[in-house]
C-alpha cells in the first residue's frame, strides 16, 4: 500500500461541517476548526469521501479535491496562492503551494455601487453622548495632556497619572472619564514635510477629539514643534477649537517640577469646567467606529472579522460612519474593496493606496507580503493574500464612499479607507485621530491593546483565546466556528454592546485595565 494511502474501510466517516469549514462553494480548501488524526474521514457536502493525509491544526487549511500543479488555490473564493502539487485530503502549507496570485486591476469605468438601504429613521438606535458645540458627539469625555515632542512627554505623563491618583474622582465628577495623557517620541530632530504634517495633524485632531473635554497643550519650548508651531498650524483648521486649552512651556516655567506642578493647577481648574457636559440621547448614526484586527488567526476573516462587518453594516445602514485602515492588509485583496467603491475615481483611489504603500515599503527595503506575523502563520494565515480577503470583513459590504489619509477625518459618513500601517501601536492612534470615537478590535490569538481617549473593544474570533483572556476580551465570536451562533446573531449582539460601550454603561476592558497606548505613524526616514 502506498505511504500515503489509508485503510477506511473500518473507518466511520464523519461529515466535514464536525471538523472544518469550506468558506465559498467554490474554494478548493477547507479551513480546519476542531483537532484531526492522520487519516481522518470526512464526507464532502455531496456526499464523497475525503482523508486526511496527515493530522492538520486548527486554523490551518487542507485540500478538498485534487489541485494540481500550477492551478490557483482558492478560500473566500479568492486564489489565496497556486499549487506546486496537492493531493486531496493535503495540509495546505508552503511546501506544496506558492505565494503566487493573479493581481486583479481591471476596473469597470462605468462603475457605480448603490448607496446604503438606509433604516428608517424611527428604527435608529440611540445611544447617550456628548454633545459638542461643533455639533459632533463624543463617546467619552477626558482631560488630555498633549505633549508637543518627545521633550515635554515626562512632563505630560506625569501630570496625567498625578490628576489621576490625586484630583479626578469619578464621584465628584461624574461625566468625566479621567484625565490621560499621550507621550510620543517624535517632535524634533526630523525632516521638514509629510513627517510633520502628520503630526501636527495627529496631535491636533486628538486636542480637537470630540471624547475631549479639555486640554493642556506642553512644550519644552526650543523644540521644533514647540507651542508657536502647533498654534500657527491649529489656526490654518477650518474652524477654532471649542473647549478650555491652557499651554505650558516648561523652559518658561522654569523647568519639569514647576511645569508639573502648573499642570496639575490646571487640571484642578479643568475638571469642573469639563464635568459640565452630560450625556445625552443621540442617534447611532452620530457614532464613528474604527474597525482594526491584531494578532490574527486562520479564523479571523471566517468569525470575528464578518461579525464586525455585519456590525458595520448596521452603523452604516444607520448614518454612520465606519474607518477601515492597515493598507498593506489590502494587499492580494485590494481588487475586492475597489469593486465594492462608489465609482471607478474611488476604485482607482483604492489601488493608488496599495500601490504607494508598496513603493514607500520598498525605500526601506521591506515588502508587504513580510506583514504576516509569527503569530499569524502559526495561527493559519500563511501569507498576506489570505490575511487581507479575511481582514477587509471588518468593514461589511456597503460601498466605500472614499479614501483618506493618515489621521485624516474624512468628508463623508459610510465606509471610508484610511492610508496607514497594519503595525497596531501607529494604525489605532490614526483612526481615533481621523475621529473614530470607538474601535472594535478582533483577534484571534489574543492583544491587550488599548486607546488613550477611545474604548476599544476586543472581539475573539475563536472561544479558547476568550477564556484565556477574559479579563481582556469583551466579546467571542467563536460560536460562529462551534455552529451555534450565525455571523448575524454575533454582529447584532456586537452592535448592541457597541452601544452600551459608547453610553458608557458598560467599560471596555481596555478602558478597565488603562490600556492608553499612543504613538502615530509618520514616513520618516532618517533621525537629524
Amino acid at each position: 500500500m502506498n505511504a500515503f494511502m489509508h485503510d477506511t474501510s473500518a473507518q466511520t466517516a464523519v461529515p466535514i461541517s464536525d471538523y472544518a469549514i469550506v468558506v465559498n462553494e467554490i474554494d478548493n480548501v477547507a479551513v480546519v476548526k476542531n483537532e484531526t488524526v492522520d487519516g481522518l474521514v470526512m464526507t464532502l457536502p455531496d456526499g464523497s469521501p475525503i482523508v486526511l493525509r496527515t493530522a492538520v491544526p486548527p486554523g490551518h487549511r487542507f485540500a478538498t479535491r485534487e489541485i494540481p500543479k500550477g492551478e490557483f488555490v482558492r478560500q473566500y473564493g479568492q486564489p489565496i496562492g497556486t499549487s506546486l502539487g496537492i493531493e486531496k485530503g493535503d495540509w495546505i502549507s508552503h511546501d506544496n503551494m506558492s505565494d503566487d496570485v493573479p493581481v486583479i486591476r481591471d476596473l469597470d469605468e462605468n462603475l457605480h455601487n448603490a448607496a446604503p438601504k438606509y433604516f428608517p429613521l424611527t428604527d435608529i438606535a440611540t445611544f447617550d453622548g456628548f454633545r459638542r458645540p461643533d455639533g459632533r458627539v463624543g463617546t467619552r469625555n477626558y482631560v488630555l495632556i498633549v505633549p508637543t515632542s518627545m521633550c515635554a512627554s515626562h512632563e505630560a505623563m506625569q501630570i496625567s497619572m498625578m490628576s489621576e491618583f490625586m484630583q479626578y474622582n469619578r464621584e465628584k465628577f461624574p461625566n468625566v472619564d479621567g484625565v490621560v495623557a499621550i507621550p510620543h517620541n517624535k517632535g524634533c530632530g526630523c525632516q521638514d514635510g509629510s513627517t510633520l504634517d502628520v503630526m501636527m495633524r495627529t496631535l491636533s485632531n486628538y486636542a480637537d477629539h470630540p471624547n475631549v473635554g479639555g486640554v493642556i497643550l506642553i512644550d519644552l519650548g526650543c523644540e521644533k514643534t514647540n507651542l508657536s508651531f502647533v498654534e500657527k498650524y491649529l489656526t490654518k483648521r477650518e474652524q477654532p477649537i471649542q473647549k478650555p486649552v491652557f499651554k505650558i512651556g516648561i523652559q518658561d516655567v522654569g523647568g519639569t517640577e514647576a511645569a508639573i506642578e502648573l499642570g496639575l493647577k490646571y487640571v484642578q481648574e479643568l475638571l469642573p469646567e469639563v464635568n459640565k457636559c452630560v450625556r445625552e440621547p443621540v442617534p447611532v448614526s452620530e457614532l464613528v467606529l474604527g474597525v482594526k484586527c491584531g494578532s490574527s488567526d486562520g479564523f479571523s476573516g471566517i468569525s470575528a472579522n464578518p461579525a464586525l462587518g455585519y456590525c458595520s453594516d448596521l452603523l452604516v445602514k444607520s448614518g454612520g460612519t465606519v474607518l477601515l485602515t492597515e493598507v498593506p492588509e489590502f494587499c492580494g485583496a485590494e481588487h475586492v474593496l475597489a469593486s465594492r467603491a462608489k465609482d471607478s475615481e474611488i476604485g482607482r483611489k483604492i489601488f493608488r493606496m496599495v500601490d504607494w504603500y508598496k513603493e514607500y515599503a520598498s525605500k526601506f527595503g521591506a515588502v508587504l507580503n513580510q506583514n504576516p506575523s509569527t503569530g499569524n502563520k502559526a495561527g493559519g494565515l500563511l501569507n498576506i493574500t489570505i490575511k487581507s480577503l479575511g481582514a477587509i470583513a471588518k468593514a461589511g459590504t456597503t460601498r466605500i464612499e472614499d479614501c483618506v489619509e493618515y489621521a485624516e477625518v474624512p468628508s463623508k459618513r459610510g465606509v471610508n479607507l484610511m492610508q496607514g500601517p497594519g503595525y497596531d501601536q501607529e494604525s489605532t492612534p490614526g483612526l481615533v485621530a481621523a475621529g473614530a470615537t470607538a474601535i472594535i478590535f478582533t483577534t484571534g490569538n489574543g492583544t491587550t491593546i488599548g486607546n488613550a481617549i477611545a474604548p476599544v473593544i476586543k472581539l475573539a474570533s475563536n472561544n479558547g483565546v476568550f477564556e484565556r483572556m477574559s479579563k481582556d476580551i469583551d466579546i467571542s465570536a467563536g460560536n460562529i466556528i462551534e455552529g451555534t451562533e450565525s455571523i448575524s446573531e454575533v454582529g447584532t449582539r456586537l452592535f448592541e454592546h457597541l452601544r452600551q460601550v459608547a453610553s458608557g454603561d458598560i467599560a471596555a476592558k481596555a478602558e478597565i485595565l488603562k490600556h492608553r497606548e499612543f504613538q502615530f505613524w509618520a514616513e520618516q526616514t532618517v533621525s537629524l
